[in-house]
Parts: structure tokens; sequence; C-alpha cells
């Protein structure tokens, strides 16, 4: 494993690095001690980026925080295909993984956007056993894949698209999922992995594998699962609205919903020390 340094502020002491898995390089972002009790933590349409703000006060808390790019995403290697890019493909990677970092189950799974919807899974198919579960501002029932992802569904889409719309329209998109917390340089920060083709090409995999019956098909298993839940909800997200995590809070057994007013679609940005408290409390009981 290799690992540098991002130092910025309040998020010093995060850290990058890496593990190969197969053929594969795998980054993640980590911080603390490498001794700490382990939490993956998964992102869907953007990278491990999201989830920078809040791995500070996890490790503080005695976590050890492991923000996985998934394949051919963030700063990790690889390029998934659209038959290689679906939820259970996603969910046997993570658990690979795990493995390769040294992490067994039972464990902690944290997931945001899509990256919830294959914490999902986990926990009903393995085969990486989950402790708690933990989903902020993910993708449930049908709310998914929202326009700007189902776009690219289309085949036609997908081969027409040059690499200046592609860059144009993620920058739409990540701008109003940033909400209050947009500026110029956190935007292109988020941006920067696609500017490489291959990302580019992965992140279309991505969105052309999403499919709603990955989440929907878990429903009976999720209200069976005596494992402990926590929705953490930013109340302004305009792409996974509020109105499905309560509608989970009310059907889906062992769950607390934990709303973030003010935050939206990514609200480690807009309100890091709120979701960074909630998930402590949760996940370091």
């Amino acid at each position: 494993m290799n690992a540098n340094t991002e130092t910025t502020g309040a998020e010093a002491g995060v850290r990058r690095a890496e593990v190969r898995v197969g053929d594969a390089v795998v980054s993640y972002l980590t911080a603390g001690r490498d001794d700490g009790v382990p939490v993956l933590l998964l992102h869907g349409t953007y990278w491990s980026r999201v989830w920078r703000p809040v791995l500070p006060r996890l490790a503080g808390a005695g976590l050890r925080p492991l923000a996985l790019d998934l394949p051919g995403l963030g700063r990790s290697g690889g390029e998934p295909t659209l038959e290689t890019a679906s939820v259970p493909d996603l969910a046997e990677r993570v658990a690979e993984a795990a493995s390769a970092l040294g992490v067994s189950g039972p464990v902690a799974v944290a997931g945001h956007d899509i990256g919830g919807a294959v914490a999902q899974h986990l926990l009903v198919h393995g085969p990486l056993e989950v402790s708690r579960l933990a989903l902020v501002n993910s993708v449930t029932y049908d709310s998914w894949p929202v326009p700007a992802v189902a776009r690219f569904r289309d085949p036609e889409v997908v081969a027409s698209t040059t690499a200046e719309e592609f860059l144009s329209a993620r920058r739409r998109v990540v701008t109003a999922a940033l909400g209050s917390a947009a500026t110029e340089g956190l935007i292109d920060e988020y941006l920067s992995p696609w500017a490489e083709a291959r990302v580019r090409r992965s992140w279309m995999a991505l969105a052309g594998a999403a499919d709603s019956r990955y989440t929907l098909d878990l429903l009976p298993a999720l209200k069976d699962s005596p494992v402990t839940k926590l929705l953490v909800w930013g109340e302004d997200d305009e792409f996974q609205r509020v109105e499905y995590a309560e509608r989970f809070d009310s059907e889906v057994p062992e769950t607390t919903l934990v709303r973030v007013p003010g935050a939206g679609h990514i609200p480690m940005e807009n309100a890091p020390d709120e979701v960074a408290g909630a998930l402590v409390d949760f996940l370091a009981e």
C-alpha cells in the first residue's frame, strides 16, 4: 500500500492511499490510525472526494474510515464495462478491496448516491457481512437513475457525447449537488478525475448500468433485516428527495432518519459537522 497526505484546513491528516486488487489499483481516502475499527464509505456518481470533509471526525472517534474509489472512477484503475458496472458487480469489487485491505466482516458500511445501492446489496446479499448500514442521500426504491444519469443508458448518447459536452453536463450537476458549498475551485476539484477519457468511459458504464430494480428487489429482505440502519439526509436535495428517506424510515425496521436542514445532495460539504456527528454517534456505538 502506498499513501500520500491530502491536508486542507479542517481536513488535515486525510491521506490518499492505494491497494492492488487483481490487475487493478484501488485508490481510497483514509485518516487516523490503521488499527481503528474499519468502516467502508462508498460513493456513487461522484468519487471518494465526497467523504473527505467527515474523515477526520470519524478517525477521531477511533474508526478507520476507508473511502474507496469504485473501479475506473476517481483515482482507481481499471475500466468497467456496461456488463461489469452493475450494483451486484460493484459489491463484489468492494468486497475484494476490503479483503485486500485486511477488512473482514462484520463491518459497517456507509453509502452515498448509487454507493448506497451497493451498500444495501452488500447487507442483503454479501459477499461481505454488514454490521451497520448508513445511507447518506442515497438512491432507494425507484428514485434512480435521475435524468442526468439515465440519458447515458442510451448507447447513441454515449457514442455521440464529446469530452467537452460531458464535462459541461457534469459541471452543472456537480454545482447543483454542492449547493451552498459550490465554489469554482471545489467544482473543479470534483470534476478533475473526468479529465481522463478512461474515467469518463467508466462513469458512462456506471450510468448505463444504473437500474432501480437493484434497490426495489432488496426491499423485502431489508424489511426483514435486524441490522441497525441510519439515514442522513440533506433536506434540500433535488436529486434524491427527502420524501424517499421518510418512506424508507417508515417502512424499514431498525431505521433512524437524521435530517440536515439547508444541505443538498452532498451534505458532507454543506454541513460536515452535522453529518460527521450523526455518523460517529451511529458507527462508533
